[in-house]
């Protein structure tokens, strides 16, 4: 399975502007800069690429979990996954941090937690960003 996606960029780092589209078209032409990437915190002014990443990672992570917790007879009936990816200008991309919410009923705390790091190691988007920490932090109802 291989999946693409384009960006244009116009422009000089600091002023220019650029679109990224992906094949799915989840994204068509969205639109993003040295301000999404570098001075908008809040994320008004467009995507960046460490969102991207955030997005990749916050889904992977859940589908592998639910994978385990499904072949542990204990399908969750809620998974809640959020990454941030740090950026730190200059140095570059420092970490992804998970953060987890889960509703599974009928599992034990210990074995959740094991199934919740299981996952945090193999899901492949976290096997890919292996040159950054990648820290887990769980609630589960």
């Amino acid at each position: 399975m291989k999946r693409t996606a384009k960006a244009e960029w116009k422009g000089d780092l600091k002023e220019g502007r650029g679109s990224i589209g992906t094949q799915s078209g989840a994204l068509s032409s969205h639109p993003y800069s040295f301000r999404a990437r570098f001075e908008d915190e809040e994320g008004r002014s467009g995507t960046n690429p460490e969102e991207l990443i955030a997005a990749a990672h916050a889904g992977c992570y859940a589908m592998q979990l639910s994978h385990f917790l499904a072949e542990n007879g204990t399908p969750a009936d809620l998974l809640e996954a959020t990454a941030a990816v740090e950026l730190i200008p200059g140095t570059g991309i420092t970490g992804s941090a998970i953060t987890l919410k889960a509703t599974v009923p009928g599992i034990d705390k210990a074995k959740f937690d094991e199934l919740a790091n299981k996952a945090k190691n193999e899901c492949p988007v976290s096997k890919a960003l292996g040159a950054i920490n990648v820290s887990l932090s769980v609630e589960l109802a």
